[in-house]
Parts: C-alpha cells; structure tokens; sequence
C-alpha cells in the first residue's frame, strides 16, 4: 500500500478475518462461463487483451474523482486492546470516495485490457511479504498485471500476486471487470513494512497475497497461499458485529446507499467471480468480508 500506515484495508481484513466464514457460506456457485481469450506469448505465461477499444478520451471531469486528502494514510489509530481500532465515523472526505488513482506502474497504451501472467520477478518477490515460512513456495506464485479503470475514468495497470492455479482465473475476472467499467482506486502488492505497520483505517488496496496467519487462529489465511483477492476495501469493508475494517469505513456498512466501487449481490463483480465458481465474503452469515472472495469460500 503506499500510505505506509495504512495496511488495514489491504489484503489482511479479509486473510486475516476469513475464519469466521470457514464453510459459512449462503451461495452456491455457477457453472463456469466462457472466458476471454488467453493466449501465449515469449517469456510469459499468458497474457489476455480486450478484442475492441472503449471509445472516448478518459477525462476526470464530471466523474466526481478528486485527489487523496492530504492526512490519508498518517493518521495512527490507537488499538482497541488488540491488533485493530474501533470503528470510527467517516471523514466527510471518504463518505463517497472516489480517489484519483496515482500511477506506480506504467498505464496501458490504450483503452484495451491488458492483463499479464509471469513467473514471479526476484525483485517483485522481495518486496512481497513471502518468506521460507510461507505456507506457498515462491515457485508456485505468479505475478500478473492486469489494465483497470479508476474513479478518474482512466485506464491503469495494477499487479497482484496469486498462486498459479487461479492465475487465469484471477486475469479473466478483472477482464470482466474492465469490461464493466467497474472502479478500483488502486492495486497493488503488500510490503512487509505495510502488513506490520499501526492501524490508520484509511487504507484502499486492491490485492491478493500476504503472508499472514488468520487472527486468532494457528492457521494461514487463505491470501497466505495467493489464493484470495480483496477488491476496494473501503468501499466494501469487513463487519462482524462492532468491528468494522477498514475502520474509517463505517459510512460503508449502510449497503443500501449504492456508491462508486461498492461490490454489490447481482453486480458485476460479484457475476464475475461466480462464473468462476468463487465465493463472495458478503454472502458470509457470521459477518460480512464485502472485499473477499476466494475459490475455497474461507
């Protein structure tokens, strides 16, 4: 994440959490729909490109995006006597956020979907939270880069870190996602320092692999394999009774206000997963991990 403190609603809300969930699901998942192609190319595993441009030149006006104020992600929030914070009310500011995404990676070309699957660089994996004691060898990780619009109507590349066997998996949603046009405020792979770092409750990461055990609990999440993804966790946090993560998203939890990149049941994102026979953490009984879905329903 690239506000150093604001690990929270990166991939650990749903890894972390996802005990609660275990066989607690209220959704079956769908036959498997035909996926984008995928094809090969030298050096790389596979790559997938949209067949048709989206037309129009992308503008941030009129889309409501506005930049990051300047305190997201500084802000420490004293724990409640364990790892996370109390829920708190919500800036104004991030009441319906929508976050001009700040390029870390080159942008695509163009307006088509771009999504890549690699071996994973060594730089990549030392930045990346993997260790030895990782549940997953590095081996059995890939990187993959994959085009997504922001809340500015551009188009930006992200990249993720996920277990080989849902790689292509993994592409042919965000392809779907592309397609609908659907929001992401950022993308990116968890450091060590951002996993470990003081709770600010402000965090937005689009991401997939830390190596994390789940709270409470002697075993790894479901994210320690690469094998779960958390999309826009501001917008769609993790509530289990009082706790509430991210913990400035509490204006999140009221699911009937509709707002930009909230995943919602009969969505496009929700569609998108479930076509591949994944599960959506919102159709969790126990809490809700609005972020979450895996292959495994944990």
């Amino acid at each position: 994440m690239i506000f150093g403190r604001a690990v929270l609603a990166v991939v650990i809300t749903g890894c972390a959490l996802s005990a609660c969930a275990s066989g607690d699901r209220s959704a079956t998942s769908s036959t498997v729909t035909t996926p984008p192609a995928v094809t090969t190319s030298p050096g790389t595993v596979g790559v997938a490109t949209s067949t048709a441009p989206v037309s129009g030149t992308p503008s941030t006006r009129g889309t409501g995006a506005t930049a990051a104020p300047s305190w997201l992600g500084r802000r420490v929030l004293p724990r409640a006597g364990g790892r996370y914070a109390r829920a708190r009310q919500t800036p104004p500011e991030l009441r319906v956020r929508q976050i001009i995404t700040v390029d870390e990676l080159p942008p695509p070309v163009d307006d088509r979907f771009h999504g890549s699957v690699d071996a994973v660089p060594p730089d990549v994996l030392a930045r990346s939270t993997w260790s030895a004691a990782c549940p997953v060898a590095a081996a059995d990780l890939r990187y993959l880069r994959v085009s997504f619009w922001g809340f500015d109507a551009r188009t930006h590349t992200g990249e993720l870190l996920v277990h080989r066997r849902v790689a292509a998996d993994v592409v042919t949603a965000f392809h779907r996602l592309f397609d609908a046009r659907f929001p992401i405020e950022r993308m990116r792979i968890t450091t060590v320092a951002e996993r470990d770092a003081e709770p600010t409750g402000d965090g937005n990461t689009t991401g997939a692999f830390v190596c994390r055990p789940a709270v409470g609990s002697t075993r790894w999440s479901e994210h320690a394999s690469g094998t779960a993804l958390d999309i826009n966790p501001f917008q769609n946090p993790y509530v289990k009774g009082d706790l509430v993560l991210p913990e400035l998203a509490s204006a999140y939890t009221r699911r009937d206000r509709v707002r930009p990149g909230m995943i919602r049941a009969g969505g496009p994102v929700v569609a998108a997963f479930r076509a591949l026979g994944w599960t959506w953490g919102g159709d969790y009984r126990s809490c809700r991990d609005y972020m979450h879905f895996s292959p495994s329903g944990r």
